[in-house]
């Protein structure tokens, strides 16, 4: 069996780093609930992820303009993908999910894939030749020390390990279906109340 089969519904106390978290119907409120959570961070300090299903009314394009970085015309279809509400804390600053990794700045490597903060990224993507794969967001969620850990008790998110087909090849209307899916619960099924085993 492989480690992320293993892995695919792991348990509350490990770690969350590189996993999808699905907010549960009925007990994730305000701006979190029916979000898909690709966490990026888990440590005893806390949790960072980056909320990948809700995008907002701004392209990559007009981000780019946005900063002042001219694109390319080797920017191709990517111009016109939205940019993500990533979360509530610090929505004025931007964060690059990619793939390959690269050289930047400012990243945090996340397996195959990296977290970058940096302006070379984007600089990179307006020139047309960055990351082939991104998920931009403006903002992340944040959890401090036991914070996530006590949310994952009282049953407020079910977790598996994330997939990048979801993250870059899944409409975003489609990722809260498609992360259940990964866990092999049918959303007509789940139930405000239900949680892990």
């Amino acid at each position: 069996m492989e480690p992320s089969a293993r892995q695919a519904h792991s348990s509350n106390s490990g770690n969350l780093a590189q996993q999808f978290l699905v907010a549960m119907p009925g007990v994730v409120q305000g701006n979190l609930a029916d979000t898909v959570i690709y966490v990026c961070e888990h440590t005893d300090q806390g949790a960072l992820g980056l909320v990948i299903n809700r995008p907002t009314d701004l392209t990559v394009g007009g981000l780019l303009e946005r900063i002042d970085l001219d694109s390319s015309l080797e920017i191709g279809p990517i111009k016109d993908t939205p940019v993500f509400f990533g979360g509530p804390v610090q929505t004025d600053r931007g964060f690059v999910l990619h793939v390959p990794v690269g050289e930047y700045g400012s990243s945090i490597r996340l397996g195959e894939m990296a977290l970058t903060t940096s302006r070379d990224v984007l600089q990179d993507v307006a020139q047309g030749h960055g990351p082939t794969r991104i998920l931009i967001t403006l903002g992340y969620a944040g959890w401090g020390a036991g914070q996530l850990e006590s949310e994952m008790a009282q049953n407020a998110w079910l977790n598996v390990t994330a997939s990048e087909g979801v993250l870059f090849h899944t409409a975003p209307e489609d990722r809260y279906v498609a992360a259940l899916r990964l866990l092999g619960i049918d959303p007509l099924m789940l139930a405000g109340d239900v949680g892990h085993d």
